[in-house]
């Protein structure tokens, strides 16, 4: 049996105060509550800067032991360079992110639409480059990345591709590495996700993944999965439900 670990798409929002988090919780507390209930988050903050040494070791020590971070990669290595002359920002990001040393998860490399398949030479020079002491999860928003070409790449890297639940995004359920990744995205057109509540019912949704992350358990593949603020508005609720179906 693999094991799940649930949980959202950041933690630091003020509008998740008195239907999440307690009334008046100060914002450098907001973590430590979070880690109380779920036993891994998804840093988006990572995406639009390297952070320093400094804030992940407070991260790492706001945290109970067993609790996990997974963290995208910045956004200036996968949407402004584009994989190209970016040694530099992948080492120091590496660098600092490895401060939480066993309480490092799965590192997300999120490409835009304009990631095309001109460019999978460079990313196959990329993947083959990376660390192997660090898992690594890809996720792509041009569907017409997703074919065996880009399947076979990541499995020979052992990188798993994301299986995302978005609008926007054919539903794949390709297993590419030993464990696996799932984004709840959602639809940001329809959810505001700043109501700190649902605003659309997802439970038969969430109802159907919990088989599916079953499945994925039976074949002792590991699963990391998170949900977005544009999922059904509530990502709080979202996770418990999952735990809850999965009976964890």
């Amino acid at each position: 049996m693999g094991k799940a670990h649930v949980g959202t798409m950041g933690w630091s929002y003020s509008f998740w105060r008195g239907n999440f988090y307690p009334e008046g919780l100060d914002a450098d507390s907001l973590l430590i509550e979070y880690s109380k209930h779920f036993d891994t988050v998804e840093v988006d903050s990572t995406f639009y800067r390297i952070p320093k040494i400094q804030t992940v070791t407070r991260w790492k020590e706001q945290t109970p032991p067993g609790f996990l971070f997974s963290a995208k990669f910045p956004r200036v290595i996968t949407h402004v360079k584009m994989l190209r002359d970016c040694d530099g920002e992948v080492d120091r990001f590496l660098g600092s992110i490895s401060q939480l040393q066993d309480k490092l998860g799965p590192l997300l490399l999120q490409f835009p639409p304009k990631f095309k398949l001109e460019q999978m030479h460079r990313l196959r020079d990329f993947l083959s480059s990376l660390p192997h002491k660090y898992r690594f999860a890809l996720e792509v928003r041009n569907r017409k990345l997703l074919d065996n070409q880009l399947y076979s790449l990541l499995k020979d890297n052992n990188i798993a591709l994301t299986l995302v639940d978005s609008a926007f995004m054919p539903k794949v359920e390709e297993i590419t590495a030993n464990f696996t990744y799932v984004r709840w995205e959602g639809n940001r057109r329809t959810v505001k996700g700043t109501l700190g509540k649902a605003e659309v019912d997802r439970t038969n949704d969430v109802e159907l993944w919990a088989e599916k992350v079953k499945q994925f358990l039976d074949l002792r593949i590991e699963v990391f999965g998170y949900f977005s603020k544009y999922y059904s508005g509530h990502p709080p609720s979202d996770a418990s439900l999952l735990l809850t179906l999965l009976q964890l």
